[in-house]
């Protein structure tokens, strides 16, 4: 481990880079969208006078030129300051921590539940390869991945909510009840079985895919053999000598779908009016609200980077082969 602070300098320089590339390219992009946000905040509110257009525009910053608007917005980003929503009279940074956690609770249940039952599945498919139970598991997978999220969401809701009446439907907890302490937590986990199922099971199908096929591959290797000619129990071969190696792909690929599952969370936040920043970037991105829209961007991303950095340490944990560089 003496290796790690060189390591963690390196990839935290990297991530800065790839933070502004990411700003710069956010910025552009959603200045690229068609409207007037002006004109769009003027209309809701029932004023559209030119004295009100000026006074948005100049509390939006959309009355200096581009170079300017991004030479401040860079600025804030630098010192963490996101902005201010004039649509919802709060601080862009206020909005972010209120629907974060939400967010984070759903994605990081989803994201444990696809990696721990995907994992499980393709072990056992991997097990019992070329009988029915494989032929099951495999095309369970199959079904799930090819599945739209949104089709499963509701799907979920007609049969745990509507015809069983098991499961709450929608929203983050019950409205009016009041709970608090373990009643509270116990209210927010039945609201939060739907979603992170609903979320969770496109990447549980590709975790089981990619486990079977990595153990199945593992398993002809010619160290795996000695073992079990050495006559180790065969629990005691996959678990020190199979699974060990056979993680490995399964780490890189969740790595890289732990954030995205941010962004997948959009459209399971608005199936099932989950209070997070997904459900906060589609109303800002109908309303044009540019700060937050680009604060939630902004947030997304060094969470992404945060979780690369973090499967690359990972990386040396599963295999000590491999040196941290």
């Amino acid at each position: 481990m003496k290796k790690l602070a060189p390591f963690l300098g390196g990839r935290l320089l990297k991530g800065v880079l790839v933070l502004l590339v990411i700003a710069l390219f956010n910025f552009f992009l959603v200045r690229a969208a068609p409207g007037d946000p002006a004109v769009i905040l003027a209309g809701q509110s029932g004023a559209v006078d030119a004295e009100s257009l000026a006074k948005l525009r100049h509390d939006f910053g959309l009355d200096q030129p581009l170079s300017v608007q991004l030479t401040t917005y860079l600025k804030d980003v630098a010192t963490f300051n996101l902005g201010y929503s004039v649509r919802q009279q709060a601080s862009v940074g206020s909005l972010i921590r209120e629907h974060l956690p939400a967010t984070l609770l759903l994605t990081l249940t989803a994201f444990a539940f696809a990696l721990a039952l995907g994992i499980s599945l393709g072990a056992q498919a991997a097990a019992r390869v070329g009988r029915w139970g494989d032929t099951l598991i495999t095309t369970f997978s199959m079904l799930a991945y090819a599945t739209p999220l949104f089709w499963v969401g509701l799907m979920l809701v007609l049969l745990f909510s509507v015809r069983l009446e098991w499961l709450p439907a929608f929203g983050y907890d019950t409205v009016g009840a009041n709970l608090t302490g373990l009643a509270h937590a116990l209210d927010v986990a039945r609201h939060l079985i739907l979603p992170a199922v609903t979320l969770g099971l496109f990447h549980m199908a590709v975790y089981a895919r990619l486990t079977r096929a990595s153990i199945l591959e593992v398993n002809q290797l010619d160290f795996v053999k000695t073992a079990r000619a050495k006559g180790l129990k065969e629990r005691t071969v996959m678990r020190r000598h199979v699974l060990r190696n056979a993680l490995l792909p399964v780490i890189t690929y969740a790595g890289i779908q732990a954030g995205g599952l941010i962004g997948g969370s959009l459209l399971v936040e608005t199936v099932f009016a989950w209070p997070g920043i997904g459900r906060l970037a589609f109303d800002a991105l109908i309303q044009r609200d540019y700060s937050v829209l680009l604060g939630v961007f902004f947030v997304a991303s060094v969470i992404v980077v945060v979780i690369n950095i973090a499967t690359d340490i990972l990386y040396t944990v599963a295999d000590p082969r491999i040196e941290l560089k």
